[in-house]
């Protein structure tokens, strides 16, 4: 699959990702269902929820650098290696929901092995896009 492709499809995902964070960061959806149940109370909440926002944000703006749709600001290497970093994190992050507690987090292991797939393709495939 063509690269640029991957990275429109990682945008919409990281859109939807963002939204449902930000739904639970204004209690549409309950934080209990999320974070393997482990956070205690509204201030880890809006700590942790924060976080996420931030960082598909950095994960989209990253992107955007790599089809060169937005001034890069950050060195092309830099990117890349950040990019590989998350691929591994949503590699492990894939395990890790498959031997999560709750049916919700096990079934964001698609979610997490789409991305996964998403970025060795961008990588993988070829150095500028």
């Amino acid at each position: 699959m063509n690269p640029k492709i991957n990275i429109k499809i990682l945008l919409w995902l990281i859109a939807a990702v963002t939204l449902f964070h930000l739904a639970i960061l204004i209690k549409i959806i309950p934080y209990e269902i999320t974070w393997g149940g482990k956070l205690k109370n509204d201030a880890e909440m809006y700590l942790f929820e924060s976080i996420s926002i931030l960082i598909n944000l950095f994960l989209a703006y990253l992107l955007l650098i790599r089809v060169e749709y937005v001034h890069k600001l950050i060195p092309s290497k830099v990117v890349n290696i950040i990019l590989w970093i998350f691929l591994f994190i949503f590699g492990f992050n894939t395990i890790g929901n498959i031997f999560a507690d709750t049916l919700f987090e096990k079934s964001l292991s698609l979610l997490t092995l789409i991305f996964t797939f998403l970025l060795w393709n961008i990588l993988k495939k070829s150095k500028k896009i």
